[in-house]
Order: C-alpha cells, then structure tokens, then sequence
C-alpha cells in the first residue's frame, strides 16, 4: 500500500470493488437502519456497523489509496502528510472490521452456546458498547503508522509519497509494533473466529444428539425443536459471515507468516517476479473482495432482507412508471 500500483489486472478490479461494494454496503446501512428484517435487534448493531466499516474500507483504502494511486498518481492524496493520514486510515477501518466480526461470531456464540449469559450480554446495549470500544481502540493502534513513513522525492520543498523509514526495520520499539498489527490485525480475529466456530459447532452437534434422544423418548416434537429452528437462520448467518471472513483473509494469514518465517521486509514496487509481492497483493485484493460480500450473505440467508433489497431495486422504476403516467 505504499507505492501506485501499475498494471491493466489492478486498473480493472479495483474499480469493480468499488463499483459494486459502495452500493451493496449502502443498500445494508440504509434497509437495517429502518427494519431490523426479522433480525434480532443486537445483531442489527452488528451487522450494520460492519457494513460502515467495509464502506469506509472501500473508499479510503480502494477509492481513495488503490483508485487514486492508479489513476491519479501526482495528486494533493500523494503527499507525504495526506498518504500517511490516509494509510493510518486505511489500517484502522480493516481493523475495525476484523475485530466487529469477532465480536459478532462472539456475540452469535454466547447466544447459542451460553444460555445463562444470553440474556445480559446479547443486548442492544452491549452491542452498542462494543462497537463504540472496538472502534475507538482500532484507531487508537493505528494512530503510530502516521510516523513510519518518510518521502520519497522532494520537490520544491515539497514532500511526495510514502516509504517506510528505514527504522521501522532496525528499531526494536517498531519492529515490536509491527510485531503488535501483525497479531492484532489478522492473526489473532482469524483464529479466534475458528475457534469459536469449531466451538459453536460442538455446542450444535452435542445439542442435536440430545434432542434425538428427547424425541425418542416423547414420540414427537418438542418445544426444544421449536426453539433450535428459530435460531437456525442465525447459525447460518454466523457461519456465513464468519466462513467468508476465513476464506478472504487466510492468504493474508500466510503471507503474514511467510514476511515474519522468512523474516523479509514488505514488498513496495508493483514487481510480478517477487513473491512477497505478488502474494502481498493477492492477499489484499482478497481482503478488500470481503467487504463487498457479506451484503449478498444478507441476501442469500435472510428472506425479509432479500425482499426488502427488492423493493429498493423496484422503488426508482415505480417513481419512473408514475410520472409518466401523470405527464400523460
């Protein structure tokens, strides 16, 4: 993220992230800031601050820092100041994203697993204190990466673009925070959201067997069942949403094992021949592909906001069809 990209492969994808993310993100804030759709009022908080999250996301990191660097690579956003703010940005948002997905895979584990604790931790209340403390702490982190970077050029007595300075590899105190992102960015919500989806699983499979055993016995249906359908959407909503948090951010898992086992310094330049380069990138392309998703997860698990995403599509079109029927 510290140099302008180049290449036809980044001047085409990135503007599809944006082009489809803004909106999908958009539609979600917009229809579960007005209807919950059938989801529960905590999980709302959740799944709408994720959604402002990936919008931001996408328009400083994609739009802003991808876009802009392709496109417009001498802008007033190359400035040394301007691309260091922007940067501290961008790793604040994919922060705050990481970490309001644990909380919700957290929140979706205690509902299902921890009956006695339900009741005082999935509240609205809880859900807006957490998101309010994940937020500020994923900026408060990132605030140190305005520091790590010099410019490159000078020119007339204005400085352009961001490198790392060069003791951001030899200081022990950066190479200690570095060390600090590294876990806190990827590699510790990547195995948390395993660990709590392998535990969830557990709790499910040991729940299922139970409740044969309690059908065998009464012959019938029991309110046990009742209560296991109703929380059946939001089991596959966390494993949804969790599964494409896995699935988008194990390549930056390895590549962030791969920097720290080969103990090799980030790549900058947009060089195909250079592994670090090429998994570096591919990782974050992945990376900003899962903000993007998790509206058409919405889409495809939950039949109210389906619905209610049709009715936005259907809304211009029935403005349209009525006005011309009064100007006729």
């Amino acid at each position: 993220m510290h140099e302008a990209l180049k290449g036809l492969l980044f001047a085409i994808y990135y503007p599809i992230i944006a082009v489809i993310g803004v909106p999908a993100n958009l539609a979600v804030i917009l229809i579960l800031s007005r209807r919950r759709c059938g989801i529960p009022g905590c999980i709302v908080y959740y799944l709408v601050s994720m959604a402002v999250s990936d919008l931001l996301v996408i328009v400083t990191a994609v739009v802003l820092n991808r876009i802009a660097g392709i496109y417009f690579p001498s802008s007033f956003l190359s400035i040394t100041p301007v691309c260091s703010v922007r940067s501290a940005f961008n790793y604040g948002f994919i922060d705050s994203s990481a970490w309001l997905t644990v909380a919700f895979t957290i929140d979706r584990f205690v509902a299902i697993s921890c009956q006695t604790l339900k009741m005082t931790y999935c509240t609205r209340r809880t859900a807006m204190r957490i998101v309010g403390i994940v937020t500020t702490l994923s900026f408060i982190k990132n605030v140190f990466v305005y520091f790590t970077y010099e410019p490159r050029y000078i020119v007339k007595n204005k400085p352009w673009f961001c490198n790392l300075k060069d003791v951001f590899y030899t200081s022990i105190v950066w190479a200690a925070y570095d060390w600090i992102c590294s876990i806190l960015t990827t590699c510790l919500p990547f195995l948390l959201i395993l660990l709590l989806n392998a535990l969830t699983v557990r709790y499910i499979l040991v729940a299922n067997r139970a409740r044969t055993r309690l059908q065998n016995q009464k012959m019938g249906k029991n309110r046990s069942d009742a209560e296991m359908e109703k929380r059946r959407k939001s089991i596959v909503l966390l494993f949804a949403i969790s599964g494409s948090f896995i699935l988008f951010n194990v390549l930056y898992f390895i590549t962030i094992l791969y920097v720290r086992i080969g103990n090799l310094t980030y790549a900058s330049g947009s060089n195909f021949n250079n592994l670090s380069f090429v998994l570096n990138e591919s990782a974050f392309m992945l990376q900003f592909l899962s903000s993007c998703i998790n509206p058409f997860i919405y889409a495809g698990t939950q039949n109210k906001f389906r619905a209610e995403v049709k009715n936005v599509v259907k809304y211009p079109w029935r403005i349209f069809f009525k006005t011309l029927k009064i100007s006729k």
